[in-house]
């Protein structure tokens, strides 16, 4: 049951997360658009750089980029809470009960890998250059967001057993 719990306690925790970012960018959503509207108007590259024909400077375009991450996040956020309900109801269940609860957990951080890893790190970071910004450069953070949730889908991963802890 220990095992269970380090699961349960950790996927509930990414929802948490991901709650958090939600709130932030719908109470807070001209600071967080901000980021989004400079990344794509690439107006922070390096100078005189070839790959300017890409910035996209249509208000409404970024508005739409901007939305569809924040609807992506409240996709994850969703299916999180839905997966941490699935592994409470399993929990004093068998081993196979439980293996079997973890699918939307299993989709909903596969879903949080995915936002980080092809909206900030492919098409903010290499699309739209965003590592060549010192202001408006979110990989570090990106990439830190994926690691953690990647450990967990990991440890969410690993099958159940009925002589675990």
């Amino acid at each position: 049951m220990i095992t269970r719990g380090v699961k349960l306690l950790l996927l509930a925790c990414v929802a948490l997360f991901y709650t958090l970012i939600v709130f932030n960018n719908l109470t807070d959503f001209n600071s967080n658009y901000q980021f989004v509207h400079h990344v794509l108007l690439m107006d922070s590259t390096f100078p005189g750089n070839h790959g300017m024909w890409r910035s996209i400077s249509s208000p409404s375009i970024q508005l739409a980029f901007y939305w569809s991450i924040i609807l992506w996040e409240i996709a994850t956020t969703i299916l999180l809470g839905w997966g941490v309900l699935n592994l409470l109801r399993a929990f004093r269940g068998s081993a196979a009960a439980f293996n079997l609860a973890k699918r939307v957990p299993i989709v909903a951080l596969g879903l949080s890998l995915l936002l980080w890893l092809v909206a900030f790190q492919d098409v903010g970071g290499e699309w739209f250059l965003m590592w060549q910004s010192q202001i408006w450069n979110g990989q570090e953070t990106a990439f830190r967001n994926f690691v953690e949730i990647g450990l967990v889908l990991l440890i969410v991963l690993h099958p159940e057993s009925e002589t675990q802890p």
